[in-house]
């Protein structure tokens, strides 16, 4: 059935299709050739649902430049269809979430807790250390390099309803922790998120899970504001630049937040 991702099947002479982007604000579903598995710990991966990311907007409004057709995605969850004679955590028939970025989980970095430097790691889109393309997440199916190291299966097929909330684990809630997390936020302390996009709504989750005493949400966006405050939010600040510093320091008695949280990832909202 085309409207059941679980049982969902291309016809046999269908094209996969995955998202290009060909450059600045030109993208498009282009019919791209199937995935192959290249290596023993490769699996391939078929697409339920993905996100568009903030920093997909990098090269699509031309911030990132663009030399040469590109495929986008890193967030996304599906079902393996096939796995590698080497895979060992994985079968076909799991339903997946997968990170940001692949990795291994066992090189020296990845015990150190920087997977984004691992020895065998990379990004979607973009090819692997051997040289092996990689597809984009915002496609219908991907291979997955260091399968057993990258993806993270459920016990069991979630439901329907289910999916968008496993979705957000594969980049913007665990990014939104990681900051809270990486800042040391305490409990009882006063916290500061910059950005309202899904990583800042995530990390006023994330800070009063570690149990803030008071967090202030920067955001311009009325509906964000809403759920910036539904999400545990004490007070919201929508001005920007030395006016925003300002209001924030005088919420917390003219000296600031014990943490801040960047969660935009651009100079201007570390600035």
């Amino acid at each position: 059935s085309c409207n059941d991702p679980f049982t969902w099947t291309r016809c046999k002479n269908d094209q996969m299709r995955a998202t290009i982007l060909h450059a600045a604000r030109d993208i498009r579903l282009d019919d791209v050739s199937d995935p192959q598995l290249h290596d023993d710990g490769d699996a391939i991966v078929r697409v339920v649902a993905s996100c568009v990311c903030g920093s997909d907007l990098w090269p699509y409004r031309g911030i990132n430049k663009v030399n040469e057709p590109q495929r986008i995605g890193h967030e996304f969850v599906g079902i393996v269809e096939q796995v590698g004679s080497s895979v060992s955590t994985l079968k076909v028939g799991d339903f997946v979430i997968a990170p940001f970025m692949f990795s291994d989980n066992t090189c020296a970095l990845c015990v150190r807790g920087v997977h984004t430097s691992c020895v065998q790691g990379g990004f979607w889109g973009f090819a692997d250390h051997k040289g092996h393309p990689v597809d984009g997440g915002q496609g219908e199916v991907v291979r997955v390099p260091v399968a057993d190291g990258t993806l993270v299966a459920t016990p069991s097929q979630p439901s329907q309803e289910l999916i968008p909330h496993l979705l957000t684990l594969s980049d913007v809630f665990p990014t939104g922790h990681h900051a809270a997390v990486s800042a040391g936020v305490t409990a009882g302390s006063t916290v500061a998120v910059v950005g309202d996009g899904a990583v800042g709504l995530s990390a006023i989750l994330a800070a009063k899970r570690l149990g803030a005493g008071k967090v202030v949400a920067m955001s311009r966006h009325e509906d964000r504001q809403r759920l910036a405050t539904e999400f545990g939010a004490d007070e919201v600040v929508a001005e920007r630049g030395k006016e925003g510093a300002a209001a924030v320091r005088g919420i917390f008695d003219g000296i600031g937040a014990d943490f801040v949280l960047e969660c935009v990832g651009t100079a201007d909202s570390m600035r």
